[in-house]
């Protein structure tokens, strides 16, 4: 496959959380401001383009009996040098990521794309991977994140969008309006694809 092809896949066709539903955890805790969703999106797709190229590269030395604890110390090597770059560079996303940035490590998108596909690829193409599915992720997070804090805050990335006399939505800013919200979302996106399958 070419490089534009396999990127483009993870972005839409195989979309990790609007088509996979895949990396939950984070999508419907940090989603309450559109800078955490970009951020956490972002974060991702650093450690899933590094881990991709790395175990793409290793595919053929690591035992296959040991192949998962492998992976995870790769990804784990990602995850803590982010961490310490969010933490010397970015450390008010980092405070507000909070304990989600090292979850990361077992984060089902970064393993499911190891297994699945850098594993069995080569390096261009895994960091094709990588890439499609880090910013279908992030894509997915901000616009998530985007719509629950314009309903429950009246603002996008900390810019007032409603004005003053908006009455926020509480609710969305809450974890029951990550769950209506993402639903809604998932709802629109499987209506507007079915003409096309």
């Amino acid at each position: 496959m070419k490089f534009g092809k396999i990127m483009m896949n993870g972005i839409f066709k195989e979309n990790p959380t609007f088509r996979l539903l895949i990396g939950m955890c984070p999508t419907l805790a940090v989603t309450t401001a559109a800078i955490n969703g970009l951020g956490m999106g972002l974060s991702t797709a650093a450690v899933l383009i590094g881990s991709n190229a790395v175990i793409a590269l290793l595919k053929d030395v690591i035992p296959s009996k040991i192949r998962i604890p492998a992976f995870v110390v790769v990804i784990a090597s990602f995850v803590t040098i982010l961490g310490m770059l969010l933490k010397a560079y970015v450390p008010a996303l980092d405070k507000s990521l909070g304990l989600f940035i090292p979850l990361i490590v077992v984060n089902c998108i970064i393993l499911a794309r190891a297994e699945s596909f850098a594993s069995k690829n080569g390096v261009i193409s895994s960091i094709a991977d990588g890439l499609g599915m880090g910013l279908g992720f992030t894509l997915a997070l901000t616009i998530l994140a985007s719509i629950r804090e314009l309903l429950g805050a009246g603002s996008i990335f900390a810019i007032s969008i409603m004005g003053s006399a908006y009455e926020p939505a509480i609710i969305m800013i809450l974890p029951p309006g990550a769950f209506l919200t993402l639903g809604l979302l998932l709802g629109l996106i499987n209506k507007l694809t079915e003409k096309t399958q």
